[in-house]
């Protein structure tokens, strides 16, 4: 039986299960319930994307939450790690960001925090699961009619605006594509305020555009932008705002092991570091951790997933880490990755430098890498298809220690994801071709054949 919390949350088409209505109110009342037996007093945060089917869920969970004996308090669209912000700040019981990131607008999703602002964890996840399995109850009393606290939104932004904290002031101009999601209503006026010269493309949500050939998905349109504008940078954007990619002056397109590379080097020049760490993932560009080492710095990578990140970054006392995605937390900032608050410290660093990006990350050389997924009937462990093991060895024998495979299935949609990195570029394209092609035979669904 799947499980219904992936990495990220709960995660569906929106209507149905479990994101149709009798599930969410459930889910709703079950978080309250857990609450109370957790000894919290159960006032929850809410926040939710401009996707059209976003406002119904609020009001569903909202309602399971209130006749569950809570307390709500709804801040509107946000960003998510807005949520996770707030909630630890104003001690609330728990937060929840209604959002499915970077999915197209059919779907939707349900993230939930802790008090302290972090994921909750898989067992509060398994608890409230085994509620929406095994105890749906149909949604009742009258639909409520749910005003958002504005001021929260608003001190959200001084937060951001606060930490600019740049030594001296270069007047870049930069490109920012809000994909249509929450950053529409953050990202050009912050900029703005803090003396930048924008031009925000994407940048009017309708209910049915988030994520729709822009932002993070799309950074190709981006780049043409840059190029046109003869901007400084490019900001690129999911439909919740929790992760940032970058186009550099040349419209060069660059990935979150650039943002931990340019980070990682500030920071250590300014002392900031709190630990010779730096954590990324299995995916994590071996061109990084060979950089890091020559500034005296070490990798640890972790499983795919911005709450594993985190994790491993408290073992370690890290205070830097992210994700190739564009997923990059800055602990002592903010409890979960913020593609915002990241934007504000890359563009600190070019301030502060005086630099252009592409002079920041010269130094960075990527290993070759190739990436391409397979739709899948279901994730089913791989171990019991003897040909794709088989054939997974056989690439990892011809790489040796030049390079690697990574075969794993995404935490938050049915699809198997294959990464191979190695020396040759059309080497690794072909073998991860090759790896893809005898996991549809496999396991793939029809639309992957």
């Amino acid at each position: 039986m799947n499980k219904l919390f992936g990495t990220d949350g709960i995660r569906a088409e929106a209507g149905h299960f479990p994101l149709d209505d009798d599930s969410i109110y459930t889910l709703g009342k079950a978080l309250i319930k857990l609450l109370q037996e957790e000894d919290f007093f159960p006032r929850v945060l809410v926040g939710k994307d401009p996707r059209n089917s976003s406002p119904k869920i609020e009001r569903v969970m909202c309602r399971g939450i209130k006749d569950g004996g809570g307390d709500f308090i709804s801040v509107g669209i946000i960003p998510t790690s807005a949520v996770s912000l707030l909630t630890k700040k104003h001690s609330f019981s728990a937060g929840i960001m209604i959002s499915a990131s970077h999915n197209p607008y059919q779907d939707n999703g349900i993230k939930i925090f802790s008090s302290q602002g972090t994921k909750i964890s898989e067992a509060w996840e398994k608890i409230l699961e085994d509620h929406i399995r095994k105890s749906r109850e149909k949604v009742k009393g009258k639909k409520l009619n749910i005003i958002p606290d504005f001021h929260l939104s608003q001190e959200y932004a001084q937060f951001l605006k606060n930490r600019f904290r740049g030594t001296s002031f270069y007047p870049f101009k930069i490109v920012v594509d809000c994909s249509n999601g929450v950053s529409s209503f953050f990202a050009p006026e912050i900029f703005s305020d803090l003396g930048f010269y924008v031009i925000p493309i994407h940048c009017s949500p309708n209910g049915k555009n988030i994520n729709a050939g822009c932002g993070s998905l799309y950074p190709q349109n981006l780049a043409q932008k840059v190029m046109d504008e003869k901007a400084d940078l490019g900001i690129a954007y999911d439909g919740d705002a929790d992760r940032a990619l970058w186009v550099e002056e040349n419209g060069r397109i660059l990935n979150g092991d650039y943002t931990l590379y340019t980070l990682s080097h500030y920071m250590k020049e300014k002392k900031l570091l709190k630990s010779e760490y730096v954590v990324g993932t299995i995916m994590t560009n071996l061109g990084l951790e060979k950089a890091l080492k020559k500034i005296g710095l070490k990798l640890s990578r972790t499983q795919v997933g911005d709450k594993y990140v985190r994790e491993q970054m408290i073992r370690l006392g890290a205070n830097l880490g992210g994700e190739q995605s564009g997923h990059t937390i800055l602990s002592d900032e903010c409890p979960t990755g913020d593609g915002l608050l990241t934007s504000i410290k890359m563009l600190e660093v070019m301030v502060s430098k005086e630099s252009s990006l592409s002079t920041l990350v010269s130094d960075f050389k990527e290993h070759p890498q190739y990436s391409t997924n397979v739709r899948v009937k279901k994730r089913e462990n791989f171990n019991l298809y003897p040909k794709i093991i088989s054939t997974l060895n056989q690439i990892n024998d011809s790489l040796g220690h030049s390079g690697r495979i990574i075969v794993r299935y995404s935490g938050t949609e049915p699809v198997a994801r294959i990464m191979v990195e190695g020396t040759n570029q059309r080497q690794i394209k072909d073998q991860a071709e090759s790896m893809a092609y005898v996991i549809a035979e496999h396991l793939g669904s029809k639309s992957s054949k």
